[in-house]
């Protein structure tokens, strides 16, 4: 491992990754929707080798007592050990946790959903939004992998049809009130090299890594820190003018 990590920070000392990418350059990603036939709303996003399946469902719930006129949202994550030989079987560890609470994030901070119009009787009854996320495969950058495949399920849910007593979940017709589409960017240091999607053996030498979520205007809505190392400001804001130019090209697919 200590030779792997000198030989991929030599490589970022001349502007080279170990695979062959730019600095800038994401691997392929591939983006299928409508993955699960039960769920309101469901995405498979494929980042090279990493591969994430997102799927929503609904129901109605009492609101929260200090929001008594939005809807509910709840993200959860699941790492299998099928994904990777990290990964153990059991509650979440807190690498899931974190995913899940960074994807949440984004996504509530961004104002992606209209929370207000998800309320049946203010005080009473509201939607309920549940994000579940399972890892297929670990190839390095989950994060945004994760991310890219909730928006998309959120971006195709149906919300299903109620009569005030029972939820029919085969009748599915009016979409959620999505507002906006956030994309989440993580990039990560390696040496002085600033590298965005890093992959798993990336993530393994990496200094610090930074994930910026950002909307269509452009404007951060949630950043999340990570490793050893810290950041000057200029670095900063860097990777942020990073981050909303890949979140752009991102947001196309």
């Amino acid at each position: 491992m200590k030779l792997q990590t000198q030989y991929l920070i030599r490589l970022a000392e001349k502007g080279v990754r170990g695979d062959g990418r730019k600095g800038e350059e994401y691997r392929k990603i591939e983006i299928e929707k409508n993955t699960i036939a039960k769920a309101e709303g469901s995405a498979k996003v494929k980042i090279g080798s990493t591969e994430v399946v997102a799927g929503v469902k609904m129901d109605v719930g009492e609101p929260f007592p200090d929001k008594p006129d939005e809807g509910i949202l709840i993200t959860n994550a699941e790492f299998s050990p099928i994904a990777s030989p990290e990964f153990e079987t059991g509650p979440p560890d807190e690498d899931a946790i974190e995913l899940a609470r960074v994807v949440d994030r984004g996504i509530r901070e961004s104002g992606a959903i209209d929370m207000k119009k998800l309320c049946i009787t203010p005080g009473e009854k509201v939607w309920m939004v549940f994000i579940d996320i399972h890892i297929l495969n670990h190839s390095g950058n989950l994060i945004d992998a994760a991310a890219l495949a909730a928006v998309t399920a959120l971006k195709h849910t149906k919300i299903p049809e109620y009569d005030g007593e029972k939820v029919d979940y085969e009748n599915k017709t009016k979409p959620l009130p999505l507002v906006h589409l956030p994309v989440t960017v993580t990039t990560a240091k390696i040496g002085n090299l600033y590298v965005v999607d890093p992959d798993l053996e990336e993530e393994d030498v990496m200094s610090v890594r930074l994930t910026v979520t950002t909307k269509e205007d452009g404007n951060v809505c949630a950043i999340q820190k990570s490793g050893p190392d810290g950041l000057l400001l200029e670095e900063v804001e860097k990777i942020f003018k990073l981050s909303i130019k890949k979140g752009n090209e991102i947001r196309k697919l």
